[in-house]
C-alpha cells in the first residue's frame, strides 16, 4: 500500500527535517545533544536486553496540523482505530514472547518491543521513528557533565514497519544514514528495492513487481485484453498501475480507461467515475487501493446495481473484510485477487484472546482497542466526559467477530510473524550463540555491544526455514520469496463471504510454471458460471486476421480476410500464415491443402484425343506407304522421287510419334526428348520436301540443252543434302540440352490450388533457334515450290508442296501467339496440335492426292498421263 505526500504536509515535515538533523548534528558534536521535549504518542513496550522497534497503523485518520512556528507544537491524536492493524502489532508482541520461551534462539538474551502508532501518515511516521531511535528520558545515560547521549548505541537496532509504501520511504531514508534496519511487512512499492535510497530497508512482503507480473498472467491467462484501472492518489496506486498498464501492453493487452479516486472524494467525483466506467465496453476492473479508499465507490456501485463487472483486487483489499458488508455482495461476489501466503499460527487466536485492559501505561492501546470495539468507556481518562456506559473489562472477545479475532489464516500478520524471527536469527549469528542444551559457555556473547549496521549485515545473509517449511531469506534486494494466493470471493449460503484460495503464484518458478490456478472451484462476478469475456473487439474467426484501426489501441480492430495463399487456424491471428510450397489454403482459408497437380495426361479426354489423332496419323501414313510400296513401278510413283517419298513418308511417322513425348507426366528425359525430338523429325521432313522441291525445278530446267544440274544433285547429292541439313538439326539441340536443358517444374502460378506440371526452358532461346531452324528451311522451301508452280505438266509436285507450305506457316505463325498465352497443360495441347495440324497438312497436301490417283484414276497413272497426252 502507499499514500502520496501532499502539499499540505511539508510545513510539519520540515519540522522534522530540522529535529532529524539535529540528530546527525549531536553526532558530529562529540555526541552531545539535548532532548528539547518529551513524546507524548502512546507507547506499547516491554523492556529487554534488546529492545525491537515497531510502527503499526493503529489509526487510519491522522490529524490535520496547521503549523505556523509561532508556538510549541501541540500533540494531537489520531482517529480511526483500526482492528487489523492492532492484531499485527499483538502479533509482534507474540513473536517476541514465543521467541523468549524459546531455548534453542538467543538463549540468555532476552527480547523486548517497543510499538508506537504512524497513524499511516508520514508525519506521524517520522515523530514516531525519530522517538524510537532516540530513546525515552528513561532510557537516556547521562555523562559526567550531564548531557544526553545520543545514538551512541542505538536504543532500538531494528524496526518493523511499516503498512504503506510513502511512510515507507520517508522513514526508511531517516534509517538509512544509521543503518539502522527497517523490515516492512506491507510497504510492497517497487521504489522501495532502490538499495541507494534505502540502503538499510528490507521487507518480508513481496514487491509489487511480483504481483503485477502475476495480476499479468492472470489477466492472460483468463483471455482479458480490454481491461480498466482504478487507484488512488499514492505511490503504491501510481507505480503499481504504470507498471501493469507497461507490462499488459507488452504481451497485446490494452488499458481502457484509468480513474484516480481522491484522498476525499465528492459525491460528483464518485458519480463521473461510474458514468465513465459505465460507459466503457471492458468488463474487468482492476483496483489497487485500499479497502478504505474503495468504500465509497463501491457503495456507489451497489446502489446503481452493477454487477456486471468482474473486480480484480490487488492485494491490499483482497482480504478486507471492510468491503464483505451485506450491501456490497451482489457487486463484489466473484472478485479474484492475489493475496499474501498465509497460515495459521498455533497459540496465536489464544493469545488475541487472552488481552485484558489495564490502568498499566503499556497498556493503552489495548484500552482504546476495548472500547473501540464494545462501544464503551473504560474511564482511566482524566476528561471522563464520554457518554458511553462504562466497561467491565470482563467483556467476551470470542463473542465478536471482527478482523481482530479472524485468524484463521493470517497474512500481513504472518509478514510481521516472519520479520520478528528474521531479527531474532541475525542476532542469533551476531552474538555468536549456541543453545542452553549444550553448555553455558554457548550461551549468547553479551560483552561487547553492536551496532545496527552490524545488524544489518547479518539480517542480509538470513537463510532458514521456519515451523511452516517456508524458507526465509532476502535477496540481494531484500526482498522475500514472491509467493502469493490466489482468493475468490464466494458467497455462502448463511450470507457471508468467505475467501477461497483457488490458486498460487510463486514468482521464483521458471516461467510458465508460477501460475498454478483451479477455474472449477471459482465463482465469478454477476452469476456467470463460465469465465467472463472483457475485449474491445470479439477475436477474430479462422480465416482471418486482424487490422489495427487507426488512432485506436491494438485490442481494437477489424477483421479481414486472408490473403491468396494465407490461412489461419485460430480465433484472434494477428498475421495469416503463407502455405508451404505446393500447398493451398481451402474454400475457408484455415488449413492448406496440398496442390493438385495438373498435366496432360494419357487418361484424360484431351490427352486420349491428341493420342489417337497421332495414332492415326501414323496409321495414314503407314498405309500410303504401303500403297505406294506397292505400286512403286508406277510413272507416279517413279515420277515422284520414289526414294525421297519413302523418307519423307518415315519423317512424317516420326512427327506423329514425337507428339506422343508430350503427353504424360513430365520426367527429366521427356522434357529433353521431347523438344530434340520435335526439332529433329521436322527438319527431316522439311529436308525431304526440299529435295523434292529442288529436284522437280532441276527435272524441268535440264531439258534444256547443256544443263548437267541433274546430274549434280544425284541422289547421292540429296542423300548428303538432307544429312547436313538434320545434324545441324542435331548439333543445335545438342548443345542446347548440353548447356541448359528443360527439367520438370511445379507451376504454381497459374491457378490458385493447381500445381502445373511442365518443362521449364532455361533457355527459352533455345527453343526458338530449332523452331527458326525448321523455319528457314520451310521458307527456302516454300521459295523454290512457289516458283515452280507453273511448270508444264499434268501433275506440277511443286503446287502441292507450295499449298503444303502455305498450311504449315499458317499452323506455326498462329501457334507462338497461342503457345505463349496458353495456360498449364493447354501450352503442352497447342504444341502437339500445331504438331499434328501441320504434319497432317503435308501428309494430305503431299500423297493424297498421288493415292486418288493410284487407287482411282489408274489412267492417269502412265507415261501418258503424266505429261499430259493422254486423249480426254
Amino acid at each position: 500500500m502507499a499514500n502520496k505526500l501532499p502539499v499540505s504536509q511539508l510545513a510539519p515535515l520540515g519540522l522534522l527535517l530540522l529535529l532529524h538533523f539535529s540528530v546527525i548534528l549531536c553526532t558530529l558534536m562529540n555526541n552531545r545533544c539535548w532532548i528539547l521535549g518529551d513524546f507524548n504518542s502512546p507507547v506499547l513496550e516491554q523492556d529487554g536486553d534488546i529492545v525491537i522497534g515497531g510502527l503499526f497503523p493503529m489509526h487510519y485518520i491522522a490529524p490535520q496540523t496547521d503549523h505556523d512556528y509561532s508556538e510549541r507544537p501541540r500533540h494531537l491524536e489520531c482517529s480511526g482505530f483500526d482492528f487489523r492493524a492492532f492484531r499485527w502489532a499483538q502479533t509482534m508482541v507474540f513473536a517476541i514472547k514465543e521467541i523468549n520461551n524459546n531455548s534453542s534462539l538467543l538463549p540468555g538474551v532476552t527480547l523486548g518491543y517497543r510499538i508506537l502508532d504512524s497513524c499511516d501518515h508520514v508525519h506521524t511516521s517520522l515523530r514516531s521513528v525519530l522517538f524510537l531511535v532516540n530513546g525515552t528520558s528513561s532510557q537516556t545515560q547521562v555523562d559526567a557533565a550531564g548531557s544526553a547521549k545520543c545514538l551512541s548505541t542505538a536504543p532500538v537496532p531494528a524496526v518493523i514497519g511499516l503498512a504503506s509504501s510513502s511512510p515507507t520511504r520517508a522513514v526508511a531514508q531517516t534509517l538509512g544514514p544509521f543503518g539502522i534496519p527497517l523490515i516492512s511487512y506491507f510497504a510492497t512499492c517497487t521504489c522501495l528495492t532502490d538499495k541507494k535510497e534505502y540502503p538499510s530497508f528490507l521487507r518480508t512482503v513481496p514487491s509489487d513487481v511480483f504481483q503485477v507480473q502475476g495480476l499479468v498472467q492472470l489477466v492472460s491467462h483468463f483471455g482479458w485484453r480490454w481491461v480498466g484501472t482504478v487507484g488512488t492518489d499514492d505511490d503504491y496506486s501510481h507505480y503499481g498501475i504504470q507498471a501493469f498498464t507497461e507490462q499488459l501492453e507488452r504481451i497485446g493487452g490494452c488499458i481502457a480507461f484509468h480513474h484516480t479516486i481522491p484522498k476525499a472524494p465528492s459525491q460528483a467525483q464518485i458519480h463521473a467515475i461510474l458514468n465513465s466506467l459505465e460507459d466503457s465496453t471492458a468488463r474487468v476492473i482492476i483496483a489497487f487501493a485500499t479497502e478504505g479508499q474503495l468504500l465509497e465507490l463501491m457503495a456507489e456501485v451497489a446502489r446503481r446495481n452493477l454487477t456486471r463487472w468482474q473486480w480484480v483486487a490487488s492485494e491490499a483489499w483482497v482480504t478486507a473484510k471492510l468491503l464483505t458488508i451485506p450491501e456490497l455482495h451482489h457487486v463484489l461476489a466473484g472478485t479474484v485477487g492475489f493475496s499474501f501466503r498465509g497460515t495459521t499460527i498455533p497459540g496465536l487466536a489464544d493469545f488475541l484472546l487472552g488481552v485484558r485492559p489495564s490502568t498499566r501505561p503499556e497498556s493503552v492501546f489495548i484500552n482504546m482497542f476495548w472500547e473501540e470495539l464494545f462501544g464503551c468507556s473504560l474511564g482511566y481518562k482524566e476528561s471522563g466526559d464520554s457518554e458511553l456506559p462504562l466497561c467491565t473489562g470482563s467483556e467476551d472477545l470470542m463473542k465478536t467477530e471482527n478482523s481482530y479475532t479472524d485468524v484463521s489464516r493470517v497474512r500481513i500478520s504472518y509478514n510481521v510473524y516472519k520479520a520478528v524471527y528474521a531479527i531474532a536469527h541475525a542476532l542469533h549469528q551476531l552474538l555468536q550463540c549456541g543453545s542452553e542444551e549444550q553448555s553455558p559457555e554457548q550461551i549468547c556473547k553479551t560483552e561487547s555491544k553492536f551496532s545496527p549496521w552490524q545488524l544489518l549485515h547479518h539480517l542480509k545473509k538470513v537463510n532458514f526455514t521456519n515451523q511452516f517449511k517456508e524458507k526465509v531469506y532476502f535477496d540481494n534486494n531484500g526482498e522475500p520469496v514472491p509467493l502469493y494466493d490466489i482468493i475468490n470471493w464466494q458467497k455462502h449460503d448463511r450470507g457471508t463471504i468467505q475467501f477461497q484460495m483457488v490458486g498460487t503464484y510463486d514468482g521464483s518458478a521458471p516461467h510458465g510454471q508460477q501460475l498454478k490456478i483451479d477455474e472449477g472451484f471459482i465463482q465469478w462476478a454477476g452469476g456467470l458460471t463460465e469465465v467472463p469475456l472483457s475485449l474491445c473487439t470479439p477475436p477474430c474467426p479462422p480465416g482471418t486476421r486482424q487490422a489495427t484501426r487507426p488512432g485506436q489501441p491494438v485490442c481494437c480492430f477489424d477483421c479481414l480476410p486472408c490473403a491468396e495463399g494465407e490461412i489461419s487456424n485460430i480465433s484472434g491471428a494477428t498475421e495469416c500464415t503463407k502455405c508451404p510450397q505446393y500447398y493451398w489454403p481451402n474454400k475457408e482459408r484455415v488449413s492448406c491443402v496440398a496442390g493438385i497437380e495438373e498435366f496432360l495426361s494419357y487418361r484424360e479426354i484431351m490427352g486420349i484425343i491428341l493420342i489417337s489423332l497421332s495414332l492415326f496419323g501414323v496409321a495414314v501414313a503407314a498405309v500410303i506407304t504401303v500403297i505406294f510400296f506397292i505400286f512403286r513401278s508406277t510413272p507416279i510413283v517413279k515420277a515422284n522421287n520414289s526414294e525421297m517419298s519413302f523418307l519423307l513418308l518415315l519423317s512424317l511417322k516420326l512427327c506423329f510419334l514425337c507428339s506422343l513425348v508430350f503427353v504424360g507426366r513430365p520426367s527429366p528425359w521427356t522434357c529433353r526428348a521431347r523438344q530434340a525430338a520435335f526439332g529433329i523429325s521436322f527438319v527431316l521432313c522439311i529436308s525431304c520436301i526440299l529435295v523434292k522441291t529442288i529436284v522437280v525445278l532441276l527435272a524441268f530446267r535440264s531439258t534444256m540443252p547443256g544443263t548437267i544440274s541433274l546430274k549434280l544433285f544425284g541422289p547421292s547429292q540429296q542423300r548428303v543434302f538432307i544429312f547436313c541439313c538434320t545434324t545441324g538439326q542435331v548439333i543445335l539441340c545438342a548443345c542446347w540440352l548440353a548447356l541448359a536443358p528443360p527439367y520438370p517444374y511445379k507451376n504454381t502460378s497459374y491457378q490458385g490450388g493447381k500445381i502445373v506440371l511442365e518443362c521449364k526452358d532455361v533457355w527459352p532461346l533455345g527453343f526458338y533457334l530449332v523452331l527458326g531452324y525448321i523455319g528457314l528451311l520451310s521458307c527456302m522451301c516454300f521459295v523454290l515450290a512457289f516458283l515452280g508452280r507453273k511448270l508444264p505438266d499434268t501433275f506440277n509436285e511443286a503446287k502441292l508442296i507450295t499449298f503444303s507450305m502455305l498450311i504449315f506457316f499458317a499452323v506455326w505463325i498462329s501457334f507462338i501467339p497461342a503457345y505463349n498465352s496458353s495456360p498449364g497443360k493447354y501450352t503442352v495441347a497447342v504444341e502437339i496440335f500445331a504438331i499434328l495440324a501441320s504434319t497432317f497438312g503435308l501428309l494430305f497436301c503431299i500423297f493424297i492426292p498421288k493415292c486418288y490417283v493410284i487407287l482411282l484414276r489408274p489412267d492417269l497413272n502412265t507415261k501418258k498421263g503424266m505429261t499430259g497426252k493422254i486423249s480426254k
